[in-house]
């Protein structure tokens, strides 16, 4: 089976870790000097040689905490030299205040315990100080004649001692490392969780573009159609400017009016194309507000095209509508999108009639309220509940996506807007947008 690799502590962790270690020496060699104000309490006064060795002792440590870190002292070499340092001084105590019957006899029997406080993690450090320690214990045995009986008791005792100091160190060691991997996994998760969010944000965008592009392609055919009626009466102008000789007043007016209703056709062919080119191009720009007249404005324009030949559209729309928060582009979609499937609808409803669709937004609190409304056939009530589901549609195959309401739900849902449809009590559908107003910016103090 394959075994994850542990990952490598980080500079920071290692430099946390040196500053943890050398705050532990440094007060560890704190420590034994305030002890010294506690030997009359021990031992009925001062010993020398005790003070002494304890001097030297927290001069090791708080030597050892400087050089800390470097090439030449890693944080392992640093955790042998005072454990080393702490047994040496801890037996020459034992050695100069009695012995086995010295009141600091106990701590030998403590040490592993007590290194594996000050070096959690490191089990070679803890091992190192139950040898050493074992070593003392049997050297100041020897040294006070102790009976065989009795120091069989006292390395059993020792030994158990020794194993909680080894286990506890090696459970701190797993836990810290279960702790790592843990920390490593979630950010292994988080980065996956972003990829993800990347790949869904381009596929929704993706989506989008697609859906615009197959607006488009439903324009298409009327697009043909209003651009050959202009084109058809430029050309024939153009034919007529070539006969006329422009002689007398009557055929200077002509040629006037000629001219007027050439120019008129090439800035109508100039307002298609700018809009189709505006409306389907791609930009990844976020735009931060839309205005709702502007919006019906555009979509209008390209919708014409599909609906001139089918009806009319009327607009009820108040004066100075604030800025909503969907994007410019967005809501252009929207509104073109339920003009256009109120066109198909309208198309093949029977019998035929003549379309009418109101176009009505209303200023509310919070935003503003759009409704498109139609006179087709409605929506059939089995089809509402799924109206709004991706890749749902009740066009013929190749006529749709299947994703333009669902798209369209989605993006008010997005800046908190809704997207709901009802049938008229009189007949059609009406669709109604709740589109949140877009905070202003309140200028800088």
């Amino acid at each position: 089976m394959h075994q994850p690799v542990v990952p490598s502590p980080s500079p920071s962790e290692l430099a946390a870790h040196v500053g943890l270690k050398r705050r532990g020496f440094v007060v560890s060699a704190c420590v034994l000097l305030l002890s010294l104000g506690t030997h009359p309490l021990l031992f009925g006064g001062f010993i020398p040689a005790v003070i002494v060795v304890h001097v030297l002792w927290a001069a090791v440590l708080v030597g050892t905490a400087a050089g800390m870190g470097t090439r030449w002292l890693t944080v392992q070499r640093a955790s042998v030299v005072t454990g080393v340092a702490s047994m040496v001084a801890l037996v020459l105590d034992i050695h100069f205040t009695g012995g086995l019957s010295s009141t600091l006899f106990p701590l030998l029997f403590a040490m592993p315990l007590i290194i594996a406080v000050f070096t959690p993690g490191d089990v070679v450090t803890v091992w190192a100080s139950v040898v050493l320690t074992l070593v003392g214990m049997l050297v100041a045995s020897w040294h006070s004649d102790v009976s065989e009986q009795r120091l069989v008791g006292q390395v059993t005792l020792f030994f158990f001692l020794a194993w909680v100091a080894v286990f506890s160190c090696k459970q701190f060691r797993r836990m810290r490392d279960t702790e790592r991997d843990a920390v490593h996994a979630r950010l292994a998760a988080l980065e996956q969780l972003a990829r993800s969010e990347h790949l869904r944000a381009d596929a929704v965008r993706s989506q989008a573009e697609m859906e615009r592009l197959a607006l488009v392609g439903r324009l298409a055919a009327g697009v043909a159609h209003e651009v050959n009626n202009p084109l058809a009466y430029v050309k024939s102008n153009l034919g007529y400017l070539e006969e006329v000789s422009g002689e007398s007043v009557q055929d200077l007016e002509d040629m006037r009016r000629v001219l007027w209703e050439t120019q008129q056709g090439v800035l109508r062919i100039e307002q298609i194309v700018t809009d189709l080119r505006r409306f389907s191009r791609d930009s990844s720009d976020a735009e931060e507000a839309g205005s709702v007249a502007e919006a019906l404005d555009e979509a209008e324009r390209l919708a014409s095209v599909r609906l001139r030949s089918l009806g009319q559209v009327v607009r009820e729309v108040e004066p100075h509508l604030v800025r909503v928060r969907l994007g410019q582009r967005q809501l252009v979609q929207v509104v073109l999108n339920l003009l256009l499937n109120a066109a198909d609808a309208l198309d093949g409803v029977q019998p035929s009639r003549a379309a009418r669709i109101v176009l009505r937004a209303t200023r509310v609190e919070g935003g503003v309220r759009l409704e498109v409304e139609d006179n087709g056939p409605g929506v059939p009530e089995t089809v509402l509940p799924h109206l709004f589901e991706p890749f749902f549609t009740t066009k013929a195959p190749g006529k749709g996506t299947g994703l333009g309401l669902a798209l369209c739900r989605e993006y008010l849902a997005r800046v908190g807007g809704t997207l709901t449809v009802a049938n008229c009590p009189d007949g059609g559908a009406c669709f109604t947008l709740h589109l949140p107003a877009h905070p202003e910016k309140k200028p800088p103090g």
